[in-house]
């Protein structure tokens, strides 16, 4: 094996599956490293595939050496902010902890470039409801913290090594792979126009708005939804950004605008032509009124030009894709 690899960790996840098809795409050599508890073997398609944990040091050390991997993508974390909530440890232990060991195999095996899955819940409650790069960082629930644990173990190699990294700070990921390959298959999902696109497919009896009670529009919260291929095309322009020699760099990953959940609900009502039945709940611990990217800073540094900056092109991509989990359901 001659040629040197990316390794992506949580691989056969939502995310990292989409950027591992970009990836092969575009001709790249990629390895997948992935424990499956979350994710899905059918979603890595031509990739190759190692089960294991990335805390298993024994297990990241030798795909390290195996593949020859100069460049780390690493989405494997928790990501469910209620979950985190309840479980704390359980998000520090897998995100956090897990991070460090895999930084720590890193720089054992040379690793040259690390692309960081991180959060937008980094930001916490910003006031305006808008973040940049340069907003405080104030989590308020533990996903969000151990993300910036992560960031801040990245800081400190890139200071004290020669490893470089992008953190990417997303916002509100969704919509599916346009060709409907791969797409978000977790059973009992929370993310909201996954699960409004299953209610209006008849796989759920209902969709919930929890709080309608905050300080926006309409009462509901207020996300910048964010296109998973245009999400996946940032990964793409990050490591094209560290191999051109760029330096290591924080980057929120958003179109810039919001919608409020009730506008999200009508997308769904629009696009799939059916009534959606709608519940209000109280809010959940651990969600902010508005969350919104500044996001200038990657389409200048990094020419991140998204294509899909559609709510209903988003939810469009989303239904067909829950059409064919329908059809051909993922185990």
């Amino acid at each position: 094996m001659n040629r040197s690899s990316i390794l992506v960790t949580g691989g056969a996840g939502y995310i990292g599956s989409h950027v591992v098809l970009k990836l092969r795409e575009r001709g790249e050599q990629v390895v997948v490293l992935d424990d499956l508890t979350r994710g899905f073997r059918r979603a890595v398609l031509d990739a190759p595939l190692v089960i294991g944990r990335v805390g298993d040091r024994d297990t990241v050390r030798e795909v390290l050496a195996a593949h020859r991997v100069d460049t780390v993508m690493h989405f494997a974390a928790y990501t469910i902010v209620p979950e985190s909530v309840r479980e704390p440890l359980k998000y520090y232990g897998n995100n956090t902890c897990s991070t460090r060991s895999l930084l720590e195999c890193c720089l054992e095996a040379g690793v040259r470039h690390v692309v960081f899955s991180s959060t937008a819940a980094v930001y916490g409650i910003p006031p305006s409801g808008l973040a940049a790069e340069d907003s405080p960082t104030a989590p308020i629930n533990p996903y969000g913290t151990s993300k910036l644990m992560s960031e801040w173990m990245l800081r400190d190699v890139s200071a004290a090594s020669p490893l470089r990294h992008v953190a990417l700070r997303y916002f509100n990921v969704a919509g599916s792979d346009s060709a409907c390959r791969v797409g978000q298959a977790t059973a009992q999902a929370t993310l909201l126009v996954k699960v409004a696109c299953e209610h209006a497919i008849g796989k759920r009896p209902h969709v919930a708005i929890f709080g309608t009670d905050y300080p926006t529009a309409d009462g509901t919260g207020v996300r910048d939804y964010l296109h998973v291929e245009d999400l996946a095309a940032a990964h793409l322009d990050a490591l094209a950004y560290l191999r051109a020699g760029g330096d290591s760099t924080v980057l929120n990953v958003g179109y810039g605008h919001g919608y409020s959940v009730r506008e999200v609900l009508q997308s769904v009502e629009r696009v799939s032509r059916r009534r959606l039945t709608v519940r209000e709940e109280p809010r959940r611990a651990g969600d902010p009124p508005a969350l919104v990217a500044r996001a200038e800073r990657i389409r200048s540094l990094l020419g991140w030009t998204p294509r899909l900056d559609d709510l209903d092109t988003i939810v469009r991509h989303s239904l067909a894709w829950e059409e064919r989990l329908q059809r051909e359901p993922w185990d």
